[in-house]
């Protein structure tokens, strides 16, 4: 895969471009048969919605499953939502992944070259559970025939009891963000992550953070589901507390900053992403894009770089479980003090 081929400031980064004048718009999009992609990123799929740069999407994602499998797991049938009723009922045109995402979205401007920028301004639990399976990376723990376990979520303290004595906190983010693959890719798979982004699956993308996604199509087509209210870095059975979300994206085009794969920012780090089968492949590529941003942004050099994100930069496993590997490398802030931003 190509690296790095240019990168603007950060303060340019950080910038929001609506027309002029006018404030951004805010768009409802609910998850219905005729406004989601069932398991596929595709630069032939119709937009469901098309917006202007700086717009926001109120939107509407379903949890990975079936209300038959819901059900069976011990799900009261009056606690599937509708919308899920509807579109496995409904929606044929399946695969070859399983994800239901929403969308996609046709932001005006977008180009391939450009990236887009796409901000987490709030995220919110319509449903009071979740699930968790097992298979994954070390299936051989799994007790064969045995469902997915209901973890039921306290939305107003933000916990979920997992067994008597074990409550997990809730940082709730859209395990799928993505856009379109170049047109000669074809239709993808909603499963396994690249350039395009999609099943990141990076827990590190809640409320308040930013993710930039290189654009390969008009429009960037952008998709979103696939929602966590929690997760440990490596997904290692395969899933986190799966559930539905509500969020607030708010979708900017930037002109100039060409990516070739997706990075993001939260409040206290820069976060640089790869993916591969190989998962010594997929490091390299996460540790050469955090030296990249660094020589770029930063004002040192490619050695310079590569010594600062060995003594403060943090490799983590983003997911395992995918189809691809999935590694970030996160980098404080903090030790910024200003004298080079």
């Amino acid at each position: 895969m190509p690296r790095l081929l240019r990168t603007l400031p950060l303060a340019l980064l950080l910038a929001t471009t609506p027309a002029a004048g006018q404030g951004p718009k805010t768009h409802r999009l609910e998850a219905t048969p005729t406004t989601v992609a069932y398991g596929h990123y595709w630069a032939e799929t119709k937009p469901v919605l098309t917006i202007n740069s700086g717009d926001i999407i109120d939107v509407d994602t379903l949890l990975t499953s079936t209300p038959d499998r819901l059900e069976k797991a011990g799900v009261p049938p009056s606690e599937i939502q509708a919308s899920l009723r509807a579109i496995v009922a409904q929606v044929t045109d399946r695969g070859p992944g399983g994800h239901i995402l929403t969308g996609p979205v046709y932001v005006n401007g977008a180009e391939p070259g450009d990236a887009l920028e796409v901000k987490v301004l709030s995220i919110d639990l319509p449903i009071a559970y979740g699930y968790n399976g097992c298979s994954g990376f070390v299936r051989e723990n799994c007790e064969l025939g045995r469902g997915p376990t209901i973890i039921r979520m306290d939305r107003k303290a933000m916990t979920a009891t997992f067994a008597p004595g074990i409550v997990l906190p809730l940082r709730p983010f859209f395990g799928s963000m993505g856009v379109a693959p170049a047109a000669e890719v074809g239709r993808v798979s909603s499963n396994p992550p690249s350039t395009h982004a999609g099943n990141l699956d990076n827990k590190e993308l809640v409320a308040g953070t930013t993710l930039f996604i290189p654009v390969h199509v008009k429009g960037a087509l952008f998709e979103v589901g696939d929602g966590h209210a929690a997760q440990g870095d490596g997904e290692v059975d395969q899933t986190g507390l799966e559930t539905s979300l509500r969020g607030r994206l708010q979708l900017t085009v930037r002109k100039g900053m060409t990516l070739a794969w997706p990075r993001a920012e939260t409040k206290t780090h820069y976060i640089s992403m790869g993916t591969d089968v190989d998962l010594t492949k997929a490091t390299r590529v996460a540790i050469q894009e955090m030296i990249d941003f660094l020589a770029a942004t930063k004002k040192l050099d490619s050695h310079q770089a590569y010594q600062l994100t060995s003594l403060a930069g943090d490799v983590a496993i983003t997911q395992l479980v995918d189809g691809t590997m999935g590694v970030h490398v996160k980098m404080p802030k903090s030790i910024f003090t200003g004298a080079r931003r």
